[in-house]
């Protein structure tokens, strides 16, 4: 970290972002003996530690994905006091449970952001400007070329696709994020359109906000599809060739992928608004969805901290820190193991889900 005046709260060591006053780490990548979690995404939770703090409503997909764990999940906003240090969990707007973590001690605020956006999403609560002295932010799509349309307007944009498919009779196959992209999908669609198929991954997270009282539509699995043309004895198609599908990129080129007929496919993501990355994922659409805030949405994230200091950990630091110094606000690189990357959308984060 840069020279400051003020004693800094937070530390990088080898293990992660340490608080020392108060023993324990943010989002460690090694295994610590006391974790604070911003979110379940897998460069942010990890296994391993002894201890998990979280909020409250991301603790059953911490617990899906990571397994037995001693957490203690916290409400958002309600302060716990670790060896002397107050710290509190405040909305991040990411996905289900994504939390601002609010570190104080004698007279000194930090907030470490983890990943955020600013857009509406029904699936998680939103985002909650959190004033503080120094404000360590994510910057994943930090250039100006990233400015997200409103999401009904993307979302018109795939129900669109997906009816013009359905009335060619051909399924709608949609690539994304198995965790917060694929709900957050599931929520926007006009699911009048026909069936909604699901790989394994993304239903057993399905599942997971479902418990939490996230309202979506009804999906299956495409063995739950298949098997019920096998009950009729009158193998019918027609489901799958209207169907939306949901899949980590993961399955493409998978012998589960091949049971839709003559699929149209598409990729969900931020990434879409370049070019370059259309082109690289050779798909037939690309909607600029996307879970992390744009540019602007970076830009009123930190201006609503009132920090006076910002930390830069992961994505466009360099082109943020430039910008923030020129704003008249003391920045500076973090160096993390933070990817900000919500191309992954990878089955692997969740090796025992069913795959069909």
């Amino acid at each position: 970290m840069s020279p400051s005046a003020r004693p800094p709260l937070l530390t990088l060591q080898v293990q992660g972002l340490y608080c020392e006053a108060g023993d324990f780490f943010v989002d460690p990548w090694r295994p610590v003996d006391r974790a604070v979690i911003t979110h379940a995404h897998a460069d942010h939770a990890r296994s391993g530690h002894r201890h998990y703090l979280a909020a409250a409503p991301g603790a059953g997909v911490l617990r899906a994905r990571l397994g037995e764990i001693s957490l203690q999940a916290q409400p958002y906003r309600e302060p716990v006091d670790i060896n002397g240090v107050r710290v509190s969990l405040h909305p991040a707007g990411h996905v289900l449970g994504s939390a601002q973590v609010r570190i104080e001690h004698r007279g000194e605020v930090w907030v470490v952001s983890g990943d955020y956006k600013l857009q509406r999403d029904p699936t998680c609560e939103a985002f909650e400007p959190v004033p503080c002295n120094t404000f360590v932010s994510e910057s994943t799509f930090g250039l100006p070329i990233y400015r997200w349309a409103p999401p009904s307007q993307v979302f018109a944009e795939i129900d669109a696709w997906w009816a013009a498919n359905a009335a060619a009779g051909r399924a709608s196959v949609l690539y994304c994020y198995s965790f917060g992209k694929a709900q957050r999908i599931l929520a926007g669609v006009d699911a009048s359109i026909g069936p909604i198929v699901c790989h394994g991954a993304i239903e057993s997270l399905n599942r997971v906000y479902r418990v939490a009282g996230v309202r979506l539509p009804d999906t299956a699995l495409l063995s739950d599809v298949t098997r019920a043309a096998t009950d009729r004895q009158t193998p019918d198609p027609q489901p799958l060739s209207r169907a939306l599908v949901l899949a980590p990129p993961s399955a493409a080129g998978t012998s589960w992928l091949r049971r839709f007929p003559d699929p149209s496919d598409a990729f969900a993501s931020g990434w879409m608004a370049l070019r370059g990355a259309r082109r690289r994922r050779a798909c037939d659409r690309g909607f600029v969805l996307s879970d992390h805030a744009d540019w602007p949405g970076l830009q009123q994230a930190i201006g609503e901290s009132r920090a006076q200091r910002v930390f830069v950990t992961h994505g466009q630091v360099a082109v943020m820190v430039r910008w923030l110094g020129e704003q008249g606000i003391e920045a500076g690189a973090l160096p993390t193991q933070f990817e900000g990357d919500e191309g992954e959308g990878d089955a692997r984060a969740d090796p025992t889900a069913p795959r069909s």
